[in-house]
């Protein structure tokens, strides 16, 4: 993702060993401190999430700053294995009956918005010539919840680090776009808070840009954009599962003694324990409060790591092709995302 963690899988060694969490304590200080300076940035602007700030203070902090060596076992495990702990947690915010509340009407659409937006961005990549590991990060990341969705990703897939740092750039490039971009075309369109806030929650990647774009909404976007929104972040559970068996399926032959991918990651099996813990009330809200609280901190600090792989450099020698792709994916998934909200609605 950067020269920092070229040196090998760092978030795999043993953390027990007190070499190894000397060895980790360099990074993992680096990223708690630039996601503590998110949470405060948030604090200031509460319109920007904290999320954004991490992955653009990543970004800033990687192109000024050649990130030695030193750095790359501590990033690695911040934006892999805390970052699959802030997806853990961020099944406790879904509560199916809340998801119910919008109808089988608006599941559905969130469901057809989640496939055609996956199945259709594979589909252009390959298309453009997209290598294939490239272009499911992006397809991830466009159709179902932004960067969580293509660092999970990469936990399926393991992609290349460039890859993913372009996945991630792609999607806060295009997701803050949207942000003014939706509300502008619902006032354009007339198409009211109610309708246009179910429109943002099916089409905008990041749950929190997401909440900006209905905030500018106004009225009653919000219940119904964010709802919406978390209802195509559930679709992250069987994604993964689909990705973990294709992978499997598509191991290279003569390589039994390489132990393959999970059926279903671990951290998603987490993911869905959380929201049925969430949706059978099992925790009082302070606790759930804390948790909240927990899971931004979390993923925070992970999206200050993986911010800090994305390179301007890199991201011009990619050229143009995931570009487009990013266009034609936000076009394609806010496309049939109206469409479906006009239909239900």
């Amino acid at each position: 993702m950067h020269e920092a963690t070229q040196t090998g899988h760092p978030d795999k060694a043993p953390s027990s060993s007190p070499v190894v969490r000397t060895a980790l304590a360099p990074g993992l200080l680096l990223c708690l401190a630039g996601g503590a300076v998110a949470l405060v940035l948030n604090r200031i602007v509460p319109t920007v999430s904290a999320l954004l700030f991490a992955i653009v203070l990543g970004a800033v902090v990687g192109n000024l700053w050649r990130v030695p060596v030193l750095f790359g076992p501590g990033v690695g495990v911040a934006g892999k294995r805390i970052l699959r702990v802030g997806i853990i947690l961020l099944g406790l915010q879904l509560v199916l009956g809340d998801l119910l509340e919008l109808g089988l009407g608006m599941v559905a659409v969130a469901a057809v918005v989640v496939a055609v937006g996956l199945t259709g961005t594979v589909l252009m990549g390959r298309a453009m010539g997209i290598p294939a590991q490239q272009r499911i990060l992006i397809a991830c990341g466009f159709s179902i919840c932004g960067a969580a969705a293509v660092a999970a990703c990469d936990g399926v897939v393991d992609a290349k680090d460039e890859d993913v740092a372009t996945g991630i750039a792609l999607v806060v490039l295009f997701g803050t776009l949207m942000i003014p971009l939706v509300p502008l075309l619902v006032a354009v369109m007339q198409l009211g808070p109610e309708m246009g806030g179910l429109w943002a929650g099916a089409s905008i990647h990041e749950v929190a840009q997401v909440v900006a774009a209905a905030g500018i909404i106004g009225g009653g976007a919000l219940k119904g954009a964010v709802i919406v929104k978390l209802t195509r972040v559930l679709m992250l559970a069987p994604v993964m599962a689909v990705l973990g068996i294709m992978q499997r399926r598509n191991a290279p032959a003569g390589q039994s003694h390489i132990k393959p991918p999970p059926l279903v990651p671990l951290f998603v099996v987490g993911f869905l324990a959380m929201v049925a813990v969430a949706s059978l009330h099992l925790l009082p809200a302070p606790v759930l409060d804390v948790a909240k609280v927990l899971q931004t901190a979390a993923l925070s600090i992970a999206m200050f790591a993986l911010g800090l792989g994305v390179r301007i450099k890199s991201l011009i020698k990619v050229g143009p092709k995931p570009l487009v792709l990013g266009t034609a994916s936000t076009v394609l998934v806010a496309g049939v995302a109206l469409a479906g909200v006009t239909l239900v609605g």
